[in-house]
């Protein structure tokens, strides 16, 4: 019985196609609002990710770089005087007003000031000591290259920035962050934007480095007490990525829509795909009464649908994976923020074949009143 599912596919596989291919569309649906998903909220954590670092220090109870404030001044003083830190280098992190092209009319911006120092910590993933190099100079700042049509400017163009002339240097990819367009500039730049004189030499985070072999959740537990007696707070920097993510995906709520659009795709995908088995197997209800006739109980029939149903299954999945990873390639190239994280992935795997054995359970019903009987009519 076993043999004859698989036969059945081989011999009647355009009877199942619809069937494999809406498990593949589901999958693909399910497969690419994950990896969006995780991409847009993934991006709201741009300034860790792309970062080096091991440590970050900031303002206590800080969820996400956008809601970073100043912290006192001798925290670096603190970081430094770790034996496992060898490199700190502060943070500044301020909202900015941009004015480019009069029909653009103000654009809302985050300000990065970094480190220009070819060894620098902040964005080294994203910024070679060339980019770096070019922020040395007055007014200078780097913007990601897909938002350079957002701006209406290009590399060379001038604009104001906080009502100061800066001038784009260059332009990077990697920088794009969720809710806004992202301005790297020089920390002593970055503090010719702040209006108020009085704040110009705070910042609101110090990145450090820790020396190889160094633990980072040690290290952060060995700052603990310090950081609670000196007003500031200190998380490793897979924890403070981590932190920003979810803060993005659940407490503003955009996270539960993925997760509830995410439901009604399975929804949706049971329904299609059981009554596309229904009607495969109901048009061959004789086919299965003449077996019931021969002696093979109705236990062993369901079985034989069951493993159809798993088989369906697994083509969809291996389908729906094909062009999955296309349009993922073709995303890429366009800048579209997407980011396939494996466990998510092999959830979606999980989903998928679940929407087949559950459509198989109810495609099941249509061999529930077998009537050998009827065979003699």
């Amino acid at each position: 019985m076993v043999a004859l599912a698989r036969k059945t596919l081989i011999y009647e596989w355009r009877k199942f196609l619809p069937a494999a291919l809406a498990v593949a569309f589901s999958g693909l649906l399910l497969l690419m609002m994950t990896a969006l998903m995780f991409g847009i909220f993934s991006s709201a954590g741009v300034y860790v990710s792309r970062s080096g670092g091991d440590i970050w220090a900031g303002y206590p109870g800080t969820q996400t770089v956008e809601l970073g404030r100043p912290v006192p001044r001798d925290t670096e003083m603190w970081l430094r005087m770790d034996p496992a830190v060898v490199q700190v280098e502060p943070f500044q992190w301020l909202d900015g007003d941009w004015r480019g092209p009069a029909e653009r009319g103000s654009v809302s911006v985050f300000v990065s000031g970094i480190d220009p120092n070819p060894n620098g910590l902040m964005f080294s993933h994203v910024l070679g000591p060339a980019d770096r190099a070019r922020l040395d100079e007055p007014d200078a700042v780097i913007v990601d290259e897909a938002d350079l049509p957002k701006l209406g400017l290009d590399i060379g163009d001038t604009a104001f920035l906080n009502g100061h002339r800066v001038k784009i240097v260059a332009a990077a990819n990697g920088l794009r962050t969720l809710g806004g367009v992202n301005i790297v500039t020089s920390i002593a730049t970055a503090r010719t934007l702040v209006s108020d004189a009085a704040e110009r030499d705070k910042v609101a985070y110090y990145i450090a480095r820790l020396a190889p072999g160094a633990n980072p959740d040690a290290v952060r537990d060995r700052l603990a007490p310090i950081a609670a007696g000196h007003r500031f707070a200190v998380w490793t920097h897979d924890e403070f990525a981590y932190n920003a993510a979810t803060y993005w995906m659940f407490e503003t709520g955009a996270g539960l829509g993925f997760i509830f659009l995410s439901f009604v795709v399975f929804l949706v995908g049971v329904v299609i795909t059981s009554q596309t088995l229904f009607a495969a197997v109901a048009s061959s209800v004789r086919e299965y009464a003449m077996l019931n006739a021969l002696g093979a109980g109705i236990g062993a029939l369901r079985r034989v649908i069951l493993e159809q149903a798993f088989w369906v299954g697994t083509v969809g999945v291996i389908v729906g994976s094909v062009v999955s990873i296309s349009l993922a390639l073709l995303a890429h190239g366009q800048d579209v923020p997407i980011s396939f994280n494996y466990i998510a992935t092999i959830a979606c795997g999980a989903l998928v074949m679940a929407i087949a054995l559950i459509s198989g359970f109810l495609a099941v019903g249509a061999i529930n009143h077998l009537e050998p009987a009827n065979l003699l009519r």
